[in-house]
């Protein structure tokens, strides 16, 4: 137990958490939050953000709890906005609702407003504490806090292979290596992502939509990203069918293929430099952009040059329970190891049966980046 707070304090946190979840795939690019607000024991207010514009996890709780907030106290899974955005601070609605308490679970990474939430509820008169399941609120928006403090995105790279490390036969057939389960469960992790990034490889080869495809889920469409060097990108690609904004980031100055695609809606950036588009510099556009969460689904290639140069956050490993022999396509690409210490390393976080495969999630290992 965190000093200075209770069970119960840890209860009530715990369920703002859980309503935080409730906007995973809504709340872009804004943080997920919740809040929960309890007076003399009995929660009076629940509520979390639901979309981008519309009122934060405070508002809709303080609604909810009317004058039962005042003398109540507020909890909430980030520090409560102190600046005027798309909607008004929540400090100063919490101020007005003559709440006693505040406990939030972390402080706001955004430098430009961090730490200003709670100091303008202590100069209220307004008791204040924070860290309470702060890790948890954390890794809830990993992207929102790695773009503040890092200037990029959270990349978390899908992969998919066999028991034996293969991803297709030698002949490059892979159709359907995972279960449908598993491709459903693809489906979800999209729908959290602000966007999805491809190269052109598994353009040209696969044709992928990388859309979401689950009625029942709310989602904003997740910008598509494609790495295309060359600008090879088909006008025919299937992905410019689909609902929601294609982003190519190309090399190439070819006038008539860029005009191409871009009749077709997708915007075209060239990136300057020699040879393809520099990963940091697209992950750069793209947190500019306010892409909190990148989801790349790609091949071996693009797959090892992310793992490579230290850009990936998060595995997302699907393992089917079939073999594909010596000869079948590498997970990965990545430089010849000579010694075992230049191997990246990761930590398994997450184990999980998804239909007949196995979902892993992995991420580098502390200290090894």
């Amino acid at each position: 137990m965190h000093a200075g707070f209770s069970e119960r304090d840890r209860q009530h946190m715990g369920r703002a958490l859980a309503l935080a979840e409730r906007g995973a795939t809504t709340t872009h690019p804004n943080p997920r939050v919740g809040c929960v607000i309890v007076r003399d024991e009995e929660t009076v207010g629940e509520g979390w953000h639901e979309w981008a514009g519309e009122p934060h996890a405070e508002i809709a709780a303080l609604r909810a709890a009317g004058a039962a907030a005042r003398g109540a106290t507020a909890y909430v899974t980030l520090e409560p906005c102190s600046h005027h955005g798309r909607t008004p601070p929540c400090v100063n609605a919490l101020i007005e609702a003559g709440v006693a308490r505040v406990v939030f679970a972390i402080e706001d990474p955004n430098p430009r407003v961090r730490g200003a939430g709670a100091e303008a509820l202590r100069h209220a008169g307004i008791g204040v504490a924070s860290g309470l399941m702060a890790q948890e609120a954390a890794d809830l928006n990993a992207g929102f806090f790695t773009r503040m403090k890092h200037g990029r995105p959270w990349v978390r790279l899908k992969l998919a292979m066999s028991l034996d490390g293969r991803t297709a036969l030698a002949n490059g057939a892979s159709r359907w290596i995972s279960s449908e389960a598993a491709r459903e469960d693809v489906q979800h992790w999209r729908a959290r992502s602000s966007a999805v990034l491809t190269g052109i490889g598994t353009v040209l080869a696969d044709d992928p939509r990388l859309s979401v495809r689950l009625p029942s889920v709310r989602a904003r469409p997740p910008l598509r990203v494609i790495l295309d060097t060359a600008l090879r990108t088909p006008p025919t690609a299937r992905l410019l069918d689909e609902n929601g904004p294609v982003w190519i980031f190309t090399a190439s100055e070819n006038a008539g293929r860029r005009q191409a695609l871009e009749a077709r809606g997708a915007r075209v950036e060239r990136l300057e430099g020699a040879g393809r588009p520099s990963l940091p510099q697209v992950l750069t556009r793209l947190a500019a952009a306010e892409i909190n969460e990148l989801m790349v689904e790609a091949g071996a290639t693009l797959a090892g040059e992310l793992i490579r140069t230290q850009l990936v956050d998060e595995l997302l490993l699907y393992v089917a329970p079939i073999l594909l022999g010596p000869q079948g396509r590498a997970l990965v690409t990545l430089p010849e190891l000579t010694e075992l210490a230049q191997s990246p390393r990761f930590e398994i976080i997450e184990t999980r049966p998804i239909g007949v495969d196995v979902r892993l999630r992995l991420r580098p290992v502390p200290g090894d980046r």
